[in-house]
């Protein structure tokens, strides 16, 4: 499971249980891991070691933070930094196999390149902010986490994208490139592995030139996020139906691996387990739950 913060009962209940947890690091909490090692250390003390019979998988650090977004542009200068103080803190610590990465969102992919997906890249304005990152990604062997809606994608352009190809249900597909696509999930998926294929060729490739040091093999998307409302899009996208529809299908496709990395399972959390009844900001965003704010599920899933 995900949670984005560390909330310290969820971390108690988890204590000796079999569930991998992935944690996140709030973007306001940045600034101040970045600017001392020491404060680096008494977070990973506090949130990772303290907690020593709870299976942590990875470290979120930051949520979509990104140049081209007003509300996460001001954590930019923070980003970079925090990740690797908290990578250090967790060697010193000894803990080596929890993976330390970022989460972006897709608006980051070039719109122009994301079809077909392996012309994928990062648009301009954000590479020097994500090439350093992926650099980093690239160094320590961890996935990049990518937040994946082929939701807003449907509910935005209706018109050109089928509900079958968005929401992992049979249909014809579309074959890009030579490339055979059967749902956007998978798509949307390439096409930010594509952009840090790109993105890694061009900071290993001036390392390289510049220092003589071999290539590393770029980051993957080795995580995410993905889900569907059941109300608030002022339409019938939004519903009990169609989000039963997609999550039970995204448990089968993500088991496949996409057409670019075939065979390869993403690693991919389902958005989210409850509704949050008192989130601020659109009606959608408090009904992506599988279960209701009240504990009760809102429709059957199958996870095998």
């Amino acid at each position: 499971m995900r949670i984005y913060d560390t909330y310290k009962p969820a971390l108690e209940a988890l204590r000796g249980s079999d569930i991998e947890l992935t944690v996140g690091i709030l973007n306001m909490q940045l600034e101040e891991i970045a600017a001392s090692q020491a404060n680096a250390n008494r977070w990973v003390q506090n949130n990772i070691r303290n907690y020593g019979n709870v299976r942590f998988r990875a470290i979120i650090v930051g949520n979509e933070v990104s140049p081209i977004r007003p509300d996460t542009a001001r954590y930019v200068p923070f980003l970079l930094n925090a990740m690797r103080k908290i990578r250090a803190a967790l060697d010193a610590a000894g803990l080596r196999q929890i993976k330390v990465t970022t989460a972006i969102e897709t608006e980051v992919v070039d719109p122009t390149t994301n079809f077909p997906p392996n012309k994928g890249d990062f648009r301009r304005e954000v590479r020097p902010f994500l090439d350093p990152i992926v650099a980093f990604l690239s160094d320590t062997g961890a996935p990049l986490f990518a937040n994946i809606y082929p939701f807003f994608a449907y509910l935005n352009n209706k018109a050109q994208i089928s509900f079958n190809y968005a929401f992992l249900q049979p249909n014809s597909g579309i074959t890009a490139d030579g490339v055979y696509y059967d749902n956007l999930y998978y798509a949307l998926v390439d096409a930010v592995n594509a952009a840090l294929e790109k993105s890694a060729a061009r900071v290993s490739g001036a390392a390289s030139a510049d220092q003589g040091r071999p290539k590393k093999p770029p980051p993957e998307v080795g995580g995410g996020e993905s889900g569907v409302p059941t109300a608030g899009s002022g339409d019938a996208t939004s519903s009990i139906e169609n989000a039963r529809i997609y999550n039970n299908n995204l448990v089968r496709v993500v088991k496949k691996g996409t057409p670019r990395r075939p065979g390869k399972p993403i690693e991919t959390y389902i958005f989210a387990m409850f509704d949050e009844s008192d989130k601020p900001g659109s009606e959608m965003e408090k009904h992506f739950g599988l279960f209701n704010a009240n504990g009760n599920p809102k429709y059957p899933m199958n996870f095998n």
